[in-house]
């Protein structure tokens, strides 16, 4: 099996499971969202989930996801990977498979996450500005990246 997918079917099942990769590395990483924040978001990541352009897993070898990237016109619009799974290279692999296969160039990344912001300086990404508030309009500050 290889571990990169792009995934064509988008059922319930790969939908929740892809949900609860999502919630546990934002727990582990988005240190500055309220479990209400969370709570509030979950519709929206689902909603992205089902349609988003391109959606590519990072499945094990036993078959269950440990992460996915979502692609829109040639941006990163969500890169999550397992917690129980980072450090393992795969959030790298999944982005370098994005940049050489479909083109990207761009991301968005909250201030607040640092380890995110570090962890796309190191791919080649520079902040190029910066806004105040997310696109929901929270006040969760956004670095505009590319590479």
């Amino acid at each position: 099996m290889i571990p990169i997918q792009e995934i064509t079917d988008r059922n319930q099942t790969l939908s929740q499971e892809l949900l609860v990769i999502w919630e546990n590395a934002v727990r582990a990483t988005h240190l500055f969202l309220t479990p209400q924040d969370i709570e509030d978001l979950r519709p929206l990541v689902l909603q992205g989930i089902a349609e988003i352009r391109h959606l590519i897993t990072y499945t094990h070898p036993e078959g269950h996801s440990l992460g996915f990237i979502g692609i829109q016109d040639q941006k990163i619009e969500m890169l999550f990977v397992d917690p129980a799974a980072r450090g393992q290279g795969i959030g790298k692999e999944l982005v370098t498979y994005a940049i050489h296969t479909l083109n990207v160039h761009s991301v968005d990344v909250n201030e607040d996450n640092p380890q995110a912001a570090g962890f796309y300086e190191h791919l080649g990404f520079r902040v190029y500005s910066r806004s105040e508030q997310d696109e929901q309009g929270k006040p969760w500050p956004i670095l505009h990246m590319r590479l």
